[in-house]
């Protein structure tokens, strides 16, 4: 018996604040440069999710030693560390544990396995095998060539590398942690356009917190340094609360983002301006509030593609239709989020359609539906706005948003 989840009917107006947990993009690139430091960080703001616990384990395969602190929502690292030959490391459906830990598997010269679930071993990681034999590691494909699993050996050197950009920002961003402890540093240049720009620019921020400058794509040799970093929340997770206000009406407060935000993500609240919502931005807050119409629009998410099925929901309440391009590398992600999200539209009674690069959602009345979910916690997380304002809105595999976000459904009913 397949479980599902219903949502609650918001029946009055939000007037509400809520803190998502930690980022997982900056707590997996934190947890990386902490095991590659000498010495101990301590990591505050932490996010504790299926994605961040298999880095945790990532890293120990690794050498680095980890005390986790769930309930105060910090971990503390002992770095410097090195693998015992043969490790294995799970990394489960992470996409970032699995890219960042490769080049960082191929800093030791030992033979490292790096697996995952089916899930993940369906996803494309040829650029970044490439990328390592470039730079003079060997890697050995397990199962179809250019996916999981995989075994690293042989000494990384560095130097210049060439990798996509198209298909994922992730490899550049683990090679260029990998960087500074290679023995001829690392210059990379990309072969395609990079996509998720801002998260590469994240990238190099933990890397300067932790000691490191990158120079463009350059990383000269250097080192790590121990550090306490706090972590910000997660601003991919604030889009769903974002998107209540704009679908529910009201307001919603979303505290520890700000304007100083490392996240390209906080821009899915520019998003819904264009709307016709109202943003407000401080250093340490950003609220939504609703204007009580929707705008069509046609927008680019290129650089923050994780919101575009947040935006997918939202756009089903808008007064004319929404076009969403530059997102074609989705359909990599968990799932194919292009058609996954145009089928279960559909499903719903919704005229939606399914672009090369993006959808097209037109305006519509979501009829009663239990949603797929297709393993992926966005499809889940996103979808469930419908249910704010439609009765009858199901969710089949309520669980999987445990991949990044396990009290999620606790938070959004709290909004009400």
């Amino acid at each position: 018996m397949t479980l599902t989840k219903t949502v609650r009917v918001v029946g009055r107006q939000l007037d509400a604040e809520v803190r998502p947990p930690g980022s997982k993009s900056i707590t997996n690139r934190a947890l990386i440069c902490a095991a590659l430091a000498p010495g101990v960080s301590t990591l505050r703001g932490a996010l504790f999710a299926d994605d961040t616990k298999a880095m945790m384990g990532a890293i120990q395969a690794l050498g680095a030693g980890v005390e986790a602190n769930e309930s105060e929502q910090t971990v503390v690292v002992r770095g410097g560390g090195a693998p015992k030959p043969g490790a294995v490391i799970d990394a489960r459906q992470s996409g970032t544990t699995s890219r960042f830990v490769l080049p960082a598997a191929a800093l030791f010269g030992t033979r490292t396995v790096v697996d995952g679930t089916p899930q993940l071993r369906a996803r494309p990681f040829g650029p970044v095998f490439d990328a390592l034999r470039q730079a003079g590691a060997k890697v050995e494909e397990l199962g179809e060539p250019g996916f999981l699993p995989a075994a690293v050996s042989g000494l990384m050197r560095g130097g210049a590398v060439h990798v996509s950009g198209h298909v994922s920002s992730q490899f550049l961003s683990g090679l260029l942690m990998a960087g500074p402890l290679l023995g001829d540093g690392l210059a990379v240049s990309l072969t395609s356009e990079l996509v998720s720009v801002p998260y590469v620019e994240m990238t190099k921020a933990v890397m300067a917190a932790f000691g490191v400058r990158v120079d463009g794509l350059a990383v000269p040799k250097s080192s790590y340094q121990p550090c306490s970093y706090g972590i910000e929340p997660d601003a991919s997770a604030a889009s769903y609360f974002f998107g209540a206000a704009a679908v529910a009406g009201g307001r919603v407060t979303v505290r520890g983002l700000g304007t100083g935000s490392l996240q390209g993500d906080v821009r899915f609240a520019d998003v819904l301006e264009l709307m016709g919502a109202a943003v407000t931005r401080t250093v340490d807050a950003i609220t939504v509030t609703s204007s009580g119409r929707l705008r069509g629009i046609d927008v680019d998410m290129a650089d923050i593609s994780d919101t575009a099925q947040t935006l997918a929901a939202v756009a089903v309440f808008a007064d004319s239709p929404t076009r969403v391009r530059g997102i074609g590398f989705i359909r990599g992600k968990e799932t194919d989020r292009i058609g996954a999200m145009v089928t279960e539209l559909r499903r719903a009674g919704v005229d939606a359609v399914e672009d090369e690069d993006g959808f097209t959602i037109h305006p519509g009345e979501p009829r009663p539906t239990v949603f797929h979910t297709y393993e992926d916690h966005r499809m889940a997380m996103s979808l469930a706005l419908l249910g704010l304002r439609v009765p009858g809105i199901e969710l089949e595999d309520p669980g999987c948003v445990a991949k990044t976000y396990p009290g999620f459904f606790a938070d959004l009913e709290s909004l009400g």
